[in-house]
């Protein structure tokens, strides 16, 4: 008999129909107007959920899910999912580190150097007809700049990695603890990563512990020549405190894929949108044919290996 899988996250045909080849009978919760009912209706005929970092699984959910086996966070991030609940009735939690991290490195890149160049805003200029002699913004190069990165895992190395050997950048970092073997300068504070950095750009996970770390004081160690970039989660910047910063021009700019109030249109987009010096993507700096490809081998990798008895093969510790 088909496993049941519950997906409360979006599943392109090709996913789907690689978990259907696979021998599972999937249940696209996305289908169904209401999440929970979503998860009610599923109930006893699912052994399997997939889901995502912000989108998670609560223990409320899990309650509703009596022969929930395992759940597969399809991204890096699993910061919503029930862990002590999950670890209380003896239930796998599974995610796709990596899989996307080259495309989100490239978007990150793509964002600062859109943000620091003004690329919207010549863009806009272009095609109300001004051009070159009629241009009198000054746009910062990245060459030889200091890059300060607030989170150095496997994206936030690949970030490194593209700004040092593409633009000579220096670069610098913060996380909760120096990564063994880094040839990077490691900084104890986020304040003094930011006061030493040029360009500031966030790749660190969500949750409680990194809520609003880039908050008014770091933004003020940026400086009024600094730029910040955000393709982590969108609680990891103060939004609020963020715009104060652009509207008083004590940031140069900012290039946002993420911000607070995800998954549904943020409420305060409207207000960043007003100014010339902020690029906004929707989230979508992982999205790549590449990444997609890779997220459906290693959540099939993880589930067969689960009902088959074998060690996950990129499992949650908790």
């Amino acid at each position: 008999m088909a496993i049941g899988v519950l997906a409360l996250v979006g599943l392109s045909p090709e996913r789907a129909a690689a978990l259907t080849a696979a021998g599972y009978a999937v249940r696209e919760g996305k289908k169904v107007a209401n999440r929970i009912d979503a998860v009610r209706e599923a109930g006893d005929t699912v052994r399997a959920v997939l889901t995502n970092g912000r989108g998670g699984l609560s223990g409320g959910e899990m309650a509703l899910l009596p022969k929930l086996e395992i759940v597969c966070a399809v991204g890096a991030g699993y910061e919503a999912v029930d862990l002590d609940t999950a670890r209380s009735r003896g239930i796998a939690v599974a995610n796709c580190p990596g899989t996307n991290a080259s495309a989100v490195a490239d978007s990150a890149m793509m964002l600062l150097m859109a943000s620091t160049r003004h690329l919207l805003q010549a863009d806009r200029f272009v095609r109300a007809g001004g051009w070159q002699d009629q241009w009198r913004v000054d746009t910062p190069t990245l060459s030889g700049k200091r890059l300060g990165i607030l989170g150095m895992g496997t994206i936030g190395s690949r970030i490194a990695h593209r700004a040092a050997r593409g633009f000579d950048m220096e670069i610098g970092y913060h996380n909760r603890r120096a990564v063994t073997g880094s040839s990077y300068r490691y900084f104890d504070g986020l304040i003094e990563l930011a006061t030493w950095a040029d360009f500031l750009i966030c790749a660190a996970p969500g949750g409680a512990a990194t809520r609003h770390l880039v908050n008014a004081s770091v933004l003020a160690a940026l400086g009024p020549k600094g730029y910040l970039v955000n393709i982590g989660r969108g609680t990891v910047v103060d939004t609020a405190a963020l715009i104060d910063a652009l509207r008083s021009n004590r940031i140069a700019g900012a290039g946002l894929d993420v911000l607070e109030g995800e998954p549904s249109v943020p409420a305060i987009l409207p207000e960043l949108l007003q100014f010339d010096n902020v690029v906004v993507t929707p989230h979508c700096a992982g999205r790549a044919p590449e990444a997609r490809t890779a997220a459906t081998a290693l959540i099939l990798a993880n589930l067969n290996a689960y009902f088959a008895g074998k060690p996950l093969a990129s499992p949650v510790s908790f």
